[in-house]
């Protein structure tokens, strides 16, 4: 039904696509399998026409076809229900349904009656009793994704493309799901799946494509593989002698959670995570790995005070319990928290390379609150950029011109800055090249053999393993597993990533 041969895509110059060749068969339930990383979603947004631009060629039923845009797809017949769904919470599902396909009489106004009608003859084909008026923010997130659904079905789509459709639902509701992704088979519809849930996709694949780091593996019949071996295939890496290895004997604690827990902020479902309890010694690097969607950055958020009108539990720094209402707070408990989107949240981009690393202690640099001291401003700032190695031609430069290397540098700077205890790392390579890779994985090991400590989240494996003395594998809000770095690999941590929680 849908071919896709030799389709490369780059961000940036990251290849994020590598000669993937795949084909997904009409009236099966065909199961898309990778890491993070591997390069599902970007390929999943070729197929739906999000991305343009790529190379390699598309075959819809034999025809090669190079889509527009979105609505060149749908006009094709392909449809995406999205993890983070579509819909706009303020209008009601018969709104939703018909965005940008609305119905209209004779005199040009909308047919709501029609609308309406329509909209209902759907929702009862999908089990749903519910009023076509009711607002989208008025149902529960399975509902949701099952409205989803019900714009596919109205535009009448022969591929549906389901990116972690049961992320976010109960089990009654995945039963539903799987009832209705039973009768778009039988209508012979070709239905792309994406899923880390195994259970899932033994349950309802017919077929399976491996992705890993962009590029195809394997594929084949999901009654021939085991989960052991699609596991392998995942990650298909040794890499036990990259191991982080060390003397260093941890014993002095420096940050304890009890209890943490932190309430869903849409209110859709009660927690994000719920009941985490660990530690973190001084000298150690803890990795935090988890699929997406686990609740790893909102760990990091909430001890980092962003979240506090949500947060349960407790919150312990060297030994005394921080009653961390803020940021300002968790910087006075002498925590620091490097962000996964620096651009959005980790740096002023218009902004110079001093006043970027400098902005978080202002109040050392000023006098009687009135005078930046420029002096000791410069001498801070560039202290930190011979220690890190940033390269930028001067700190007067505009950081938004930087690599992103130099970029991540910076953040790194500020928050060292302050002379933090614990530093909290989401993502800390994402989106930079391998030179700055090797240097920031060096900084974080000369860290912690400083005494920091260090709680990393990262989406690599490879990363996980080279950097820690420790693994938290989190699924679904809730830690899996515990692992010291010797017990770890990345078939071990991944199993227990895709462990579900009854």
């Amino acid at each position: 039904m849908l071919e896709a041969i030799n389709i490369s895509k780059q961000f940036s110059g990251v290849v994020a696509l590598s000669n993937v060749h795949l084909q997904l068969l009409p009236g099966k339930v065909n199961a898309i399998i990778g890491e993070n990383g591997a390069g599902k979603s970007t390929l999943m947004k070729i197929f739906s026409g999000v991305y343009t631009q790529y190379d390699g060629d598309i075959l819809l039923n034999g025809n090669l076809v190079k889509f527009t845009g979105t609505k060149d797809a749908e006009a094709h017949g392909i449809a995406i229900i999205h993890q983070e769904l579509n819909l706009v919470p303020y209008l009601s599902i018969a709104d939703n349904i018909f965005l940008g396909k609305e119905l209209v009489n004779a005199f040009g106004v909308l047919d709501r009656k029609q609308m309406n009608l329509i909209s209902t003859q759907l929702l009862n084909r999908l089990h749903l009793n519910l009023d076509p008026d009711t607002k989208i923010q008025e149902i529960k997130v399975g509902q949701q994704q099952l409205i989803e659904i019900a714009k596919a079905l109205y535009s009448n789509s022969s591929i549906i493309i389901m990116d972690e459709p049961t992320s976010a639902i109960s089990d009654k509701e995945v039963a539903n799901l799987f009832e209705i992704i039973g009768e778009l088979k039988r209508e012979g519809k070709t239905i792309a799946y994406i899923s880390h849930k195994f259970n899932e996709l033994f349950s309802i694949a017919d077929n399976y494509v491996v992705l890993r780091d962009g590029a195809t593996v394997t594929q084949g019949q999901m009654n021939q593989a085991t989960e052991a071996f699609l596991i392998q295939q995942m990650t298909g890496r040794n890499l036990d002698q990259q191991k982080r290895s060390s003397d260093v004997t941890l014993s002095e604690t420096l940050l304890e959670v009890k209890g943490l827990g932190l309430k869903n902020l849409d209110k859709q479902s009660k927690y994000v995570f719920k009941d985490l309890s660990f530690s973190l010694k001084k000298g150690e690097i803890l990795g935090i790995y988890g699929l997406m969607g686990a609740g790893r950055t909102e760990i990091l958020e909430t001890i980092f005070g962003l979240h506090p009108q949500h947060t349960i539990g407790e919150i312990w720094v060297n030994q005394q319990l921080k009653n961390i209402q803020s940021t300002s707070d968790a910087i006075a408990a002498r925590l620091a928290l490097v962000p996964e989107d620096r651009k959005l949240h980790g740096l002023i981009l218009e902004q110079t390379v001093t006043r970027n690393i400098s902005i978080t202690v202002l109040k050392l640099l000023e006098k009687w609150g009135l005078f930046l001291l420029k002096n000791k401003e410069q001498t801070l700032v560039q202290e930190y950029a011979e220690k890190l190695g940033i390269k930028s031609g001067s700190n007067l430069n505009i950081v938004k011109n930087l690599s992103g290397g130099n970029q991540q540098k910076i953040v790194i700077s500020k928050w060292l800055a302050t002379h933090p205890m614990v530093l909290l790392l989401d993502e800390p390579t994402r989106g930079i090249d391998v030179n700055a890779k090797a240097e920031i994985y060096k900084l974080i090991k000369e860290l912690a053999a400083q005494g920091m400590g260090v709680i990393m989240v990262s989406s690599e494996l490879p990363e996980i393993l080279s950097l820690s003395d420790r693994v938290l594998v989190i699924s679904e809000g809730c830690i899996t597993a515990n692992l010291p770095i010797e017990f770890a690999s990345e078939q071990e941590i991944l199993k227990f990533a895709i462990l579900q929680n009854n």
